[in-house]
């Protein structure tokens, strides 16, 4: 372990101190965790199987609008010969009865974007820890909402952001804080990933051949997230680059996002998707605000760059885009390599395989076989089992609420940013000044965190 190491590992007290909930600090670990699920379609039901899979895990409770969701739910459970959970539906306001029940201690949310602020401040406010998928909050007014109850409960909330525990983005983590890289000047990452197919599905066809959207006329995300497209034009999911960017940046532990500036690319690729499947069809005549390519540049305040990049609407394989680049060299996960000064030859790329099997972090050596079999690769485990890990020891969520708001709130900001003609947006510090004494805690050994 080098120095650096060894300090950040002994900060890990006093750091908790100033964000762990005061009323569970040096809890002890009891056993079971109990949870409730909020939403249950298919991001919820891939949560449900990492649950069904544990013996430390009792699934109580879950609530959902769709019978459709709630019966493949329930063969999830016959599958596994677990005890089918009490649902609770009928209503947008059926979660609130879910939240009364005192044999849940934590809550997974999983339902549209639209929704998660207030089924998350609910939860917080009944008591339970939340484990939220992307995003926080829709407005910048949300995300402080999400914090100032965090705060006011001593309840911790965790954006599942699964990205940050990626086989190569850990390795490379662990490489930056061995300073392999030297020091970090510029970072890049995003969502990059064709979805042309899941925001049209129609239901009536194989999945990917559907032009319909609606909650009437499809099934799955696109009966809610197409609409997004429509209406907003700005970076609609930052967190899956921008979350392992902070980490690798410590974003708000002793550094953090100042102001950024978004740009968005003509609207082309979805009518044009639309309008190849079904000639001339109704959805391929629509005017989709949301811009094929959207681009956000980021000042820190420790002088280093960052890019993310929302690219969802175009025919072009999945890649985050990750970039690490310092004094010493860069790391870039499309071209899969690496180059590092003085190791590499002189304007050459290192594959990046032999690199990541000597720097492959403490928590995939240890864990890698329970990890086999779980969604995206094995970074849901990891995420989930995060979550799990810290309701059992009754301590603060590795990435905590400052955390999942400031990767979140870069939707709100961009919007704003687009619309107002590429302005500089203030990102707000959610963390009031702590992040200058902050210390890391995230992934720094094989805890499970």
């Amino acid at each position: 372990m080098n120095r650096r190491n060894f300090v950040q590992k002994a900060c890990i007290g006093a750091a908790s101190l100033s964000v762990i909930p005061s009323g569970i600090l040096f809890g002890k670990d009891n056993g079971v965790v109990r949870l409730g699920y909020i939403g249950v379609g298919l991001r919820g039901r891939t949560h449900i199987r990492e649950g069904l899979l544990r013996s430390d895990v009792e699934i109580v409770a879950i609530c959902d609008i769709q019978e459709s969701s709630l019966k493949l739910c329930r063969e999830q459970f016959t599958k596994a010969g677990k005890k089918l959970p009490k649902e609770y539906t009928g209503s947008l306001d059926a979660y609130k009865k879910l939240l009364e029940r005192k044999d849940i201690d934590g809550v997974i949310i999983s339902t549209p974007w639209k929704f998660h602020r207030d089924q998350a401040v609910d939860a917080m406010k009944a008591g339970k820890y939340v484990g939220c998928e992307v995003l926080a909050g829709l407005t910048v007014e949300e995300h402080w909402d999400v914090v100032n109850v965090s705060e006011q409960t001593k309840m911790p909330y965790m954006t599942l952001e699964n990205v940050c525990y990626r086989r190569d983005v850990l390795a490379v983590l662990n490489m930056v804080r061995q300073g392999v890289f030297g020091e970090l000047v510029h970072l890049e990452g995003g969502y990059q990933h064709d979805l042309r197919d899941v925001l049209f599905n129609d239901g009536k066809h194989f999945y990917g051949h559907g032009v319909e959207f609606g909650p009437d006329k499809s099934i799955g995300e696109a009966q809610w997230r197409t609409q997004y497209n429509i209406d907003v034009d700005g970076d609609i999911y930052p967190t899956h680059g921008l979350g392992p960017l902070m980490n690798y940046a410590d974003i708000n532990r002793g550094n953090r996002l100042v102001n950024m500036v978004s740009f968005s690319s003509k609207a082309r690729g979805l009518a044009d998707y639309v309008n190849k499947k079904s000639q001339g069809h109704p959805n391929s005549k629509l005017n989709y605000k949301n811009g094929d390519i959207v681009t956000t540049q980021i000042n820190c305040a420790n002088g280093e760059t960052m890019l993310i990049t929302h690219d969802t609407h175009l025919p072009r394989p999945y890649s985050i885009g990750f970039r690490v680049q310092g004094t010493n060299g860069l790391w870039m996960d499309v071209a899969e390599s690496i180059h590092i000064e003085g190791v590499s030859k002189p304007h050459k790329w290192d594959p990046i395989k032999e690199w990541i099997a000597k720097y492959d972090h403490p928590l995939w050596k240890k864990y890698e076989k329970e990890a086999v079999g779980a969604g995206h690769g094995g970074m849901d485990w990891f995420v989930f089992n995060a979550f799990v890990q810290s309701i059992k020891q009754k301590r603060q969520t590795p990435i905590d609420v400052y955390d999942s708001v400031t990767m979140s709130v870069i939707l709100p900001l961009s919007v704003k940013s687009i619309a107002e003609g590429n302005t500089v947006q203030e990102i707000p510090d959610f963390t009031r000044g702590r992040w200058k004494s902050r210390k890391n805690t995230f992934a720094l050994d094989d805890s499970g965190f």
